[in-house]
């Protein structure tokens, strides 16, 4: 089977890893913090946290926030459960926004709608949670602004999207430009990369194995607010701490050199997983450039046929993290779940992203019914996310093109 997405390992990955092996620290070492500070300097950001999944960093994001019982999160219906189990684990309520016909991601308009509505209510979020499907950025300027005016806190989930880098000014220059050199070789202070925190108080990554770099599993969180990375990292690890500002004084006969000062958990990431990641980061411009043009080879390639395939908005520079088409029976006498089938019985693993979370029986047995978001079903009725991932050799390619053309034309 053609997987939809794979890792791509190299022997420095495999050398990073084994030197760990062959260490000191397997966990709580050196590792963790380099990986950290890379990840903070290649995304422009002052602080990032590592931990053992995106899920984990969702979940300090919204407890360092202030989540909890009585508040609202609000998120995209067009995710992974994680976006929006991680209001439910710290107590809160959550909701979901309609998405965009076009992009798959939140849309603003709908946003601006409910926000208008939930005002009047007196029952506004208190954390927006967009998430950056497929790799694109969202409309962030507009979420931004909108936050200013009706006071809730910004949450990116960025699982998709590092790499990727939101719509600039001069939206109508070529973004490959920027990427000839590898940013992660210099300081920069371009606050148009996903994760620079531009536009929201904490971004969140996830490097599980279909994304765009990988540290097996794991996942950061990066911001510019000292005192929320200062929980978050405090909140990964127990609720320990060393710091004697912090700790509760007691008699000196007493040796006290960390304390619990508040419930945390255990999402600390290995150095094993840090040295893998360390690794993929120095690659990680390569692995978009390469994702680009195995986007562009699709483009070209089925543009005369009776889908719909994936765009970009103006300035924006996706990650393409997935490349989803939508199946439009009408226009193909083809139903999706006719080609969905009919892919992996010619051995290739298409995939679905996503049901729409609330569609869930979870999600149902909290009162969500069918038709809330008419978009997000209505993309989740069409969407098939063919293979794409660095190391998708041209000759594979072309077989998976040949087989969906080849089923489109029966």
């Amino acid at each position: 089977m053609i997987p939809y997405g794979r890792q791509d390992i190299s022997q420095s990955d495999i050398d990073s890893v084994v030197e760990v092996l062959r260490s000191d620290f397997l966990t709580q070492g050196p590792m963790v913090p380099r990986f950290e500070r890379a990840v903070a300097q290649y995304c422009s950001a002052q602080h990032a946290v590592a931990v053992n999944s995106a899920t984990s960093a969702l979940h300090i994001a919204c407890l360092a926030l202030g989540v909890g019982p009585g508040d609202w999160v609000w998120t995209s219906p067009n995710t992974f459960v994680a976006s929006a189990n991680c209001a439910l684990y710290s107590g809160a309520g959550v909701d979901f926004v309609d998405i965009d016909c076009h992009t798959y991601n939140m849309s603003v308009e709908r946003l601006e709608e409910k926000l208008s509505h939930a005002k009047k209510k007196g029952c506004l979020p208190k954390v927006l949670i967009p998430v950056h499907f497929a790799g694109q950025p969202c409309d962030m300027s507009t979420i931004y602004a909108l936050s200013k005016d009706y006071g809730f806190r910004i949450l990116e989930d960025a699982s998709h999207a590092i790499g990727a880098r939101y719509a600039t000014n001069n939206g109508d220059r070529s973004p490959d430009a920027d990427l000839l050199a590898p940013k992660i070789s210099r300081q920069d202070t371009d606050k148009s990369t996903v994760g620079s925190c531009a536009y929201s108080d904490i971004t969140v990554f996830s490097f599980h194995p279909v994304k765009i770099i990988t540290s097996g599993e794991g996942g950061m969180v990066t911001t510019n607010d000292e005192t929320l990375a200062a929980r978050m990292r405090r909140l990964r690890s127990h609720g320990i701490t060393s710091d004697e500002a912090l700790m509760q004084k007691r008699p000196k006969e007493e040796i006290w050199n960390y304390q619990q000062i508040e419930l945390g958990f255990n999402y600390r990431m290995t150095d094993i997983q840090a040295a893998l990641g360390l690794s993929q980061l120095t690659r990680l411009d390569e692995f978009v450039r390469c994702r680009h043009k195995i986007a562009k080879r699709y483009n070209e390639r089925l543009e005369k046929f009776p889908l719909i395939i994936p765009v970009q908005a103006k300035g924006i520079y996706s990650s393409y993290h997935l490349y989803p088409i939508r199946i439009e029976e009408y226009r193909c006498k083809r139903s999706q779940r006719k080609v969905f089938d009919a892919l992996r019985e010619k051995g290739v693993a298409a995939n679905l992203h996503y049901i729409p979370v609330y569609r869930h029986p979870y999600y149902e047995a909290l009162g969500f019914r069918a038709g809330k978001c008419p978009e997000a079903e209505r993309f989740y009725s069409e969407a098939v996310s063919l293979p794409i991932y660095c190391g998708l050799e041209s000759d594979v390619q072309d077989s998976v093109i040949g087989a969906l053309v080849e089923i489109l034309e029966l």
